[in-house]
C-alpha cells in the first residue's frame, strides 16, 4: 500500500511541473493535463472499494522522524475512502468544468498549480493517520484555499475573503495542533490507530476535556460552523470552479471528517454530544434562515452550504450517543444518526457541485448572479434549468432525488434522540425535531428561489450583460454527470450503502467489529410515518411561505449588519491592526542603542530567572585545578584592554584594543591546549580587525557622545547585570546539569554520524537543521545581494538618483 504515500504526492510532483510545462502545451489546453490526474487517482481508489467493503485497511508506515513518533503513515478504511473518492471524483468533475469556464488569457497554470496542491493537501488530510503529518496537510488546504479564493487577485473583495477564510481556518488549526499535543501528551503516540485500544483509559486524564474542544474548534473553524461560518459567504469571491470544489465536496468537508474521525475517541461523552449536535443544530437553522435574504445566488449557495455542513455536523453528534451505552447491540439503534451523516455528506457533495456549476454557467452566460436581474432563463436555457431543478429540488428534500433520503433519515434520527432519556434530552429533546423541521421549511423556500426566481418569470434582458444562451457543451458535462447521479442514488441508494457507507461506519464505530452490521437498508417509500408527515408539513408550509414571501421578509431588518458577527470580525481587526502599529511604533524607535537594550534586558531575565528558578546557581571551587600564572597574565591583559576600550578616543584605538580581546582569547585556547579553536580564533579576529578597519574608514568623525545622567545610569546597570550574569553562569556551569550531557555523541561520533571529524559531525549530522537552515539565510542574502546589483538603474535612468 505504499502506492498510497505516492498518490498523496502525485498532485504535488505535478504541481511542482507545470510551470515548466504549460508553455509547451500549446496545443493542449494545461485542464487536460490536470484532469487526468484527478481522474487517474480516483481509479485507483476505486479498486479497493470491493475490498474496503468486505472490512479490509490498509496502513503503511513510512519513517519520517522516528525518533520522536512522527511518520508518514497513511491509513485507508471506508471512512477515508468516502472522503477520497469525493476529493478525486469531485475533483476531475470541477476540473473539466473549469477548462470551458475560463478563458485562455487567465493566469491558469498558476490556477491548475493551487488546485492541485489543495488536492494534495486534501488527500493528505483523510489518508494521514499521524496526527503531525495530518496538522501539516490541514494547513496546506488552508494556504492552498488561500490562492485560491484569491485568484482573482486584483478584485478588492476577493483579497477580503481570501484573507478572512485564512486567519479563521489556520486560528482553527493552530488550537487544534494544540490539541493534538494534549492527546499525545495523554497517550505518548501521534498515531490515531495507536490510540483507539486506549481510548477507555482518556477520559480520566485532565487534558481530555482540553484537547477535545481545541480539536474540535480546528474542525468547527474549517467547516464554517457557527459563528465562525462568516468565512464561507466572502470565499465565494473564488471563481466559481473553485466554490464547486472547495464548498462543497471538499474543504468545508474536511472539518466533517476530523469529528466523524474522532468520534470514537471523545464521542460517548455529554460535552462532545452536546457541542456537536448543539452546535450543528444552530449552524443549520442558522444558514437556512440568512439563505433566504441573499440576492447574490453564490451567496445563497454559501449559506445554504453552511446549513447542510450543520445538519450533517448535528447528525454526527447525535450518533456519538451510541457510544454512551458501549458497543453492544442495544446501542446500534442509536447509530443511525452517523449513517444517515455519511450519507447525507455524498448527497450534498453530488447536488451542490452540481448547482455550484449551474450557478457559474448563468454568470458566465449573462453576466450576473444578481437574482433581482434574473428570470424567464427557463426558454433559453433548458438544459442548464433541468439541472438547476434536479439539484434544487433535491436539495430541498422531495421525492425522487436523493435528498429526500437523506432528509428523511436526518428526521428519523432526531426523532429517536429526542426520546432518550440521557445528556438531559428528556427535558430538551422536545427542540431537536422542532429545530430540524424550521430549517428544513427554510430550506425548501431558498430552493424554490434557486428555481423560481431565476428561470421562471419575466425575462429582463435589458439588466443583463449578455443574452441568454445555452453554455458550451463542455460546460454542461460535469454538472449533467452530477444531475444523474442524484437521480441514480435516489433509485440505488443501497449501492452506495453496501460499498461506501458500511465501511466508513466501521471506521466510526470501530469496537462493534464485525458481528454487528451497522448498516441500513435505505427505502424510497417508508410508509406514512411522522418522518413523511414532516415533509408534507415542509412542502405545504415552505410553499405558502415562498408566495407570502414579501410579506414576511422584512424579518430579516429585525438583524441589522452592525450586529453580525461579520461587524465584529471587521472591527476586531482593525482594532488589532491598529494596536499592533501603536505597540511597534512604541518599541521600533530606529535607535541602536533602544535595541541593545532590549536585547540584554531579555537576556538577563531570561537567564536569571531560569539560573534561579531551576536552582542552577551554586558552585564549588574548592576541586578546581589551580590558575597558572599564564592564565592570570591573560586575564589581566583582557581586562585592561576591555576596560581601555570604554576610555578610547578613535575608532582605530577601539578596534585594536577589541583586536587584544580577541587574540587574548585566543592564547588561552593555546594553553588549554585546543590549537583548532585556537586558529580557528586567531582567523576570525583577523578578518574581524580588518572588516571593522574598512568599514570605519568611511565613516564619519568619531564624536563623543553626551548623555544624559539617566541614560548614563541605565547603561551602567545594564551593563553590570549582563557581566554579573556572565560571571554566574561561568561559576554555576561546572556544578549544575541541568540537562543531560551531550559529550557522548561527541565521542560516539564515528558510530552516529560516520564523521571522524568532530567538527564536521556536529554541523552537518548533530545540528544539521541548524546549518541547514543558516545556508538557506546566507542563500536569501546572496539573491538579495544580487538582486540589488542586477536591478541597479543604471546612471542617468529613470530611476537612477544620480
Amino acid at each position: 500500500m505504499l502506492t498510497l504515500n505516492l498518490a498523496i504526492m502525485i498532485p504535488f510532483l505535478v504541481a511542482a511541473i507545470i510551470p515548466f510545462i504549460y508553455k509547451k502545451l500549446t496545443r493542449i489546453h494545461i485542464g487536460w493535463f490536470v484532469f487526468a490526474v484527478s481522474l487517474l487517482l480516483f481509479i485507483y481508489l476505486i479498486r479497493y472499494v470491493p475490498s474496503i467493503a468486505n472490512g479490509e485497511t490498509y496502513i503503511n508506515i513510512v519513517e519520517w522522524i522516528p525518533s520522536i513518533g512522527i511518520n508518514f503513515t497513511t491509513y485507508l478504511d471506508g471512512l477515508s475512502m468516502i472522503f477520497g473518492l469525493l476529493i478525486t471524483g469531485i475533483g476531475a468533475l470541477v476540473i473539466l468544468y473549469s477548462i470551458y469556464y475560463f478563458d485562455l488569457d487567465e493566469d491558469l497554470h498558476s490556477f491548475y498549480m493551487y488546485l492541485l496542491i489543495f488536492m494534495g493537501g486534501m488527500l493528505g488530510v483523510v489518508f494521514s493517520d499521524n496526527l503531525m503529518v495530518l496538522y501539516l496537510f490541514w494547513e496546506l488546504t488552508s494556504i492552498s484555499s488561500f490562492l485560491l479564493i484569491a485568484f482573482w487577485f486584483h478584485r478588492k473583495q476577493s483579497r477580503y475573503g481570501a484573507q478572512k477564510s485564512f486567519l479563521i481556518t489556520v486560528g482553527g488549526g493552530i488550537a487544534m495542533l494544540v490539541g493534538f499535543i494534549m492527546l499525545y501528551v495523554m497517550t505518548g503516540t501521534f498515531s490515531i490507530q495507536e490510540i483507539l485500544p486506549l481510548v477507555s483509559e482518556l477520559p480520566a486524564h485532565e487534558l481530555f476535556i482540553p484537547a477535545m474542544i481545541l480539536i474540535l474548534l480546528g474542525a468547527f473553524t474549517k467547516s464554517a460552523q457557527f459563528p465562525f461560518h462568516i468565512w464561507l459567504p466572502d470565499a465565494m469571491e473564488a471563481p466559481t470552479p473553485v466554490s464547486a470544489y472547495l464548498h462543497s465536496a471538499t474543504m468545508v468537508k474536511a472539518g466533517i471528517y476530523l469529528v466523524a474521525r474522532f468520534t470514537p475517541i471523545f464521542g460517548g461523552g455529554e460535552i462532545w454530544f452536546w457541542l456537536v449536535t448543539g452546535v450543528g443544530m444552530v449552524t443549520m437553522i442558522w444558514g437556512s434562515f440568512n439563505a433566504i435574504r441573499q440576492t447574490d445566488l453564490k451567496a445563497l449557495l454559501a449559506y445554504s452550504t453552511i446549513s447542510q455542513l450543520g445538519l450533517i455536523m448535528s447528525l454526527f453528534g447525535m450518533g456519538s450517543a451510541a457510544l454512551y451505552y458501549g458497543y453492544s447491540a442495544d446501542s446500534v439503534f442509536y447509530t443511525q444518526a452517523t449513517f444517515a451523516a455519511l450519507f447525507h455528506l455524498v448527497n450534498h457533495s453530488t447536488f451542490k457541485g452540481a448547482l455550484f456549476m449551474v450557478i457559474g454557467i448563468i454568470d458566465h452566460e449573462v453576466g450576473t448572479r444578481d437574482i433581482r436581474k434574473l428570470g424567464g432563463l427557463m426558454a433559453f436555457m433548458p438544459v442548464t434549468f433541468t439541472i438547476a431543478l434536479i439539484g434544487s429540488f433535491s436539495m430541498a428534500g422531495l421525492p425522487l432525488f436523493n435528498g429526500f433520503l437523506s432528509k428523511e433519515m436526518f428526521f428519523t434520527a432526531v426523532i429517536n434522540i429526542s426520546q432518550l432519556d440521557i445528556f438531559s434530552l428528556n427535558s430538551l429533546g422536545v427542540l431537536f425535531p422542532v429545530v430540524a423541521w424550521i430549517a428544513s421549511v427554510f430550506t425548501f423556500i431558498y430552493s424554490l428561489i434557486i428555481v423560481f426566481k431565476t428561470f421562471f418569470g419575466p425575462y429582463q434582458e435589458e439588466k443583463l450583460e449578455h443574452e441568454a444562451a445555452e453554455p458550451p457543451i463542455g460546460m454542461m458535462i460535469s454538472p449533467g454527470i452530477l444531475a444523474v447521479l442524484v437521480v441514480l442514488i435516489f433509485f440505488f441508494p443501497n449501492v452506495i450503502g453496501y460499498y461506501l457507507l458500511n465501511p466508513a461506519m466501521g471506521s466510526v464505530y470501530p469496537g462493534f467489529g464485525t458481528t454487528v452490521d451497522l448498516g441500513q437498508n435505505i427505502t424510497a417509500w417508508h410508509g406514512f410515518n411522522t418522518e413523511l408527515w414532516m415533509t408534507i408539513g415542509v412542502v405545504i408550509t415552505g410553499v405558502i411561505l415562498y408566495l407570502l414571501l414579501r410579506y414576511w421578509k422584512g424579518i430579516f431588518k429585525l438583524f441589522p449588519d452592525k450586529w453580525t458577527f461579520n461587524t465584529l470580525y471587521d472591527y476586531s481587526l482593525t482594532q488589532i491592526e491598529s494596536s499592533s502599529t501603536a505597540i511597534t511604533k512604541t518599541y521600533m524607535t530606529g535607535v541602536l542603542r533602544d535595541y541593545f537594550l532590549y536585547i540584554y534586558i531579555f537576556f538577563v531575565g531570561i537567564i536569571g530567572i531560569t539560573l534561579f528558578y531551576t536552582g542552577a546557581f551554586s558552585f564549588d571551587m574548592s576541586n578546581d585545578v589551580p590558575i597558572s600564572i599564564y592564565e592570570w597574565i591573560m586575564v589581566v591583559v583582557m581586562m585592561v584592554a576591555g576596560i581601555a576600550i570604554l576610555f578610547a578616543k578613535s575608532r582605530l584605538t577601539a578596534i585594536v584594543l577589541n583586536g587584544v580581546l580577541g587574540y587574548s582569547i585566543s592564547v588561552l585556547f593555546v594553553l588549554f591546549r585546543a590549537p583548532d579553536l585556537a586558529l580557528t580564533q586567531i582567523v576570525v579576529e583577523t578578518i574581524t580587525t580588518v572588516l571593522f578597519l574598512l568599514c570605519f574608514y568611511f565613516l564619519p568623525e568619531w564624536k563623543k557622545e553626551s548623555n544624559g545622567v539617566k541614560t548614563k545610569t541605565v547603561n551602567l546597570l545594564i551593563s553590570i547585570s549582563v557581566g554579573l550574569t556572565f560571571v554566574l553562569v561561568a561559576l554555576s556551569v561546572q556544578h549544575n546539569k541541568l540537562f543531560e550531557t551531550i559529550s557522548g555523541f561527541f565521542e560516539d561520533a564515528y558510530e552516529l554520524a560516520g564523521g571522524r571529524n568532530i567538527v564536521n559531525a556536529i554541523l552537518g549530522d548533530f545540528r544539521a537543521l541548524d546549518t541547514m537552515l543558516e545556508v538557506v539565510v546566507l542563500l536569501i542574502a546572496g539573491i538579495g545581494v544580487y538582486s540589488l546589483i542586477k536591478l541597479k538603474a543604471k546612471k542617468g535612468g529613470p530611476n537612477s538618483e544620480n
